[in-house]
């Protein structure tokens, strides 16, 4: 009874969280709100990649990519009298769209390989955006006056992490989850036995990248300005990855931990002057210490901690019965 109690905290956890996050202006000020904005976006992000990542087992870091997409969309249809909100669809659309060019052939590739490419992608992307006019250039490009609504993009983006948080969820326990699983585990053997793993790969890449596009349009109209040096960071790709590997890669709860952890050591360290530059750094000894003591993240070692629990009441029941 016990160790389902322990194993059930941390959907109560969720739970609870959610309802916070949700509730938030109805308490708190602007500066923890923004707090919390960051902590959504951020939550958004690294279960989004979890969806291929986690269940498929593929490791992409060019996720940027996708973010960038979906905020020039935005920014672009809102300088062309677009209500910013209505552009999001059409930035999930382009993010999806541009997940299958560049899914077709990545995902000829396997390990390693796939990787490289879209590191590669996300690169050559960036100093596209950097050379061409219609983004602004190295320059970027500025939402236009009056689209700034902090209240409705608040809404909107801790809706957003709720809901991706809802779906994966649901795609785990699917027979779509299964089979990435079953990618995940032996690819090989999971074409064996009559799975595409092209097309669910396709699938997960689509889903993933049209909520990371759809993050970035809510995070054009939040900071009113976008640059290829911003939205298509490779530091950014970078932090997508390390936060699900951190709370717990192919986990439901795990990448939402990572990301709270990661926005909190952003938060402080960007508070000090000194640091403003430092927060990957400590975030990637955290890694390192995560992978050498507990590969499954902190999920993993909250796992071992339970079963171990329930093993020391088990036997001091035993114990006591005698």
């Amino acid at each position: 009874m016990r160790t389902r109690l322990l194993r059930s905290l941390p959907l109560v956890f969720g739970v609870a969280s959610a309802a916070f996050l949700l509730s938030a202006p109805l308490y708190l000020g602007r500066g923890s709100l923004n707090d919390l904005w960051n902590v959504a976006f951020m939550v958004i992000l690294a279960s989004a990649w979890n969806i291929l990542g986690g269940l498929a087992g593929q490791v992409s870091i060019g996720y940027s990519a996708f973010l960038g997409i979906g905020a020039y969309t935005t920014v672009l249809l809102a300088l062309g009298g677009v209500d910013p909100f209505l552009t999001l669809p059409l930035a999930a659309l382009f993010g999806a769209l541009f997940s299958v060019l560049i899914g077709l052939p990545a995902f000829r590739l396997r390990g390693p390989y796939f990787t490289i490419v879209t590191i590669g992608v996300s690169e050559a992307v960036r100093v596209f955006a950097s050379g061409v006019a219609f983004t602004g250039g190295s320059s970027g490009l500025r939402m236009p006056a009056g689209s700034f609504q902090f209240g409705l993009n608040y809404a909107a983006m801790a809706t957003l992490a709720v809901l991706v948080v809802v779906m994966t969820r649901f795609l785990m326990k699917s027979h779509f989850g299964v089979a990435l699983s079953a990618i995940r585990q032996d690819i090989d053997g999971a074409e064996a036995l009559g799975i595409d793993s092209t097309r669910f790969k396709l699938l997960a890449h689509g889903i993933s990248a049209a909520i990371v596009a759809v993050a970035g349009g809510l995070y054009a109209i939040n900071f009113q300005y976008v640059s290829p040096g911003s939205v298509f960071d490779f530091r950014l790709s970078l932090s997508i990855v390390l936060m699900p590997i951190i709370g717990g890669v192919g986990t439901l709860v795990g990448p939402i931990i990572g990301a709270v952890i990661f926005s909190y050591l952003q938060i402080k360290l960007l508070s000090v002057p000194a640091l403003r530059d430092s927060y990957l750094f400590i975030y990637g000894g955290l890694l390192i210490v995560v992978m050498l003591f507990e590969p499954k993240g902190i999920v993993g070692l909250w796992n071992r901690l339970s079963a171990f629990s329930g093993r020391v009441f088990a036997g001091k029941g035993v114990s006591d019965g005698r």
